[in-house]
């Protein structure tokens, strides 16, 4: 008794603005919430909370839980540290450079608060499965791209179980998501509870479209110094195979971005264009996002927030969307973004395709990519036939996508589907392949 007596009092001399918000109740406090000493115990010794992404947001989001009092962190991000990094992913120095995201970020909290363990992940996270992701309480995104935000979405939606006769969610497998995203002076925050609220797929429209150039301009007209960029990296590229035939382009390889770089430069003082420079070519080639310091820390602090506010109960937690805009002044606005019925991800009835019989497998795949509903990047199709499996198409293995290219071609009829048949599309911005149920229509109306 006098130990936990001593731990307490240790605990209200390091945590005395956080003992103050969770050893007392208040008009604000959520219904459930029970003002307990315990509860610090809980957020240093039990929550496991998962960060992925150590760029902006993540390092901001890092400082923060750590701060609020969270003792068991893990991160995971697949990227080394770059010079341009340094300038508001304030957990790196110079002497980093060249080294894992996650293992400096979690090296720099664990020393600068010592009461919290982070455990590092220099890994992508469709390295991990369901029995790892299953571990943590929360988990929050720091990301820059919307497929792993997808994905992560599509592997906590895996993991829940539902009651056999009522076919409701069983709230203990839900895993919270809260997800932060930031494109210069605007940013957005976002509380998903699988099964329950709207997820990232019935919310795919929200996104902006990603800017492209059209391929007539690059080759023919280029105004812009992201033209010459693109004619380097399109066109020159594949031509040319500077690095080999079959190898790909490498944003973080230094040869690489100055091949392209040189190329592109030449083009530009053809067409007496200026602004071609080394991080301008880097940054389209990764597609990097301007990024402002004070904008990822306004939504790190906004999800941070919602973690301590969901492991704790103290507080009501976002309904369930927040966006912020400081381009004139400040601006936020908070709303409930509502679930589709017929969402790719978290609806639980397969999907239709309605196609004509005389379409192609080529249009299947082209409406899943095109669809501002899927937004698939490379899907692979496969089905039964007769009783026996067969793949309509596969895009990710090499020999199978040239045995199965001629399919593309063929029409839905030629390949034996009938008016009802399960097609089962798998695609990396789900971790789980997906089922689709074929419908023949007169008119094709997309």
């Amino acid at each position: 008794m006098a130990e936990r007596r001593e731990k307490i009092d240790e605990n209200a001399s390091k945590w005395r603005d956080v003992q103050r918000l969770l050893t007392r109740s208040g008009p604000y406090s959520h219904p459930d919430f029970e003002a307990s000493p315990d509860t610090i115990d809980f957020l240093q010794e039990t929550c496991r909370i998962l960060v992925i992404g150590a760029g902006g947001l993540g390092c901001e989001l890092l400082k923060d839980l750590a701060l609020a009092g969270f003792g068991h962190l893990d991160v995971i991000d697949m990227d080394t540290i770059d010079v341009s990094n340094l300038n508001r992913q304030f957990l790196f120095r110079r002497s980093d450079v060249g080294k894992a995201k996650a293992v400096v970020a979690a090296s720099f909290i664990e020393k600068r608060v010592p009461t919290t363990k982070v455990t590092a992940h220099f890994a992508k996270i469709q390295d991990f499965g369901a029995d790892f992701y299953r571990q943590f309480h929360i988990i929050v995104c720091g990301l820059d791209a919307i497929v792993p935000r997808r994905w992560i979405n599509g592997m906590l939606i895996s993991l829940l179980r539902y009651d056999a006769v009522t076919n409701d969610v069983d709230p203990a497998s839900i895993i919270p998501l809260v997800d932060g995203g930031t494109e210069g002076f605007k940013g957005n925050a976002r509380l998903i509870l699988p099964g329950m609220t709207a997820c990232v797929d019935c919310t795919l429209d929200l996104y902006p479209p990603q800017v492209t150039y059209p391929l007539c301009t690059i080759a023919h007209t280029p105004r812009l110094p992201e033209h010459c960029i693109e004619y380097a990296r399109i066109l020159l590229w594949p031509q040319e195979g500077p690095f080999g035939a079959d190898v790909t382009i490498d944003g973080d390889d230094p040869e690489h971005v100055n091949w392209i770089y040189s190329k592109a430069l030449s083009r530009a003082k053809e067409y007496r264009i200026s602004g071609v420079t080394y991080r301008l070519t880097q940054g389209v080639i990764k597609n990097i996002i301007p990024a402002v310091a004070s904008t990822n820390a306004v939504i790190a602090s906004i999800c941070a927030n919602e973690v301590f506010k969901i492991a704790t109960s103290c507080c009501l937690p976002l309904n369930n969307y927040v966006m912020f805009n400081d381009t004139c002044g400040v601006y936020t606005h908070a709303f409930e973004v509502e679930r589709k019925d017929d969402c790719l991800a978290c609806s639980v009835r397969p999907q239709p395709l309605s196609f004509h019989e005389t379409s192609t497998l080529q249009d299947v795949v082209d409406y899943l990519t095109g669809n501002v509903a899927y937004q698939m990047k490379a899907p692979s199709l496969t089905t039964v036939v007769k009783g026996k499996n067969k793949t309509l198409y596969m895009q990710t293995v090499e020999h199978i996508e040239k045995a199965t290219r001629s399919n593309l071609k063929a029409t839905l009829k030629e390949l034996e589907l009938d008016d009802g048949q399960e097609i089962v599309v798998a695609d990396s911005t789900n971790p789980k392949a997906l089922i689709f149920v074929l419908n023949y229509v007169t008119d094709m109306k997309y």
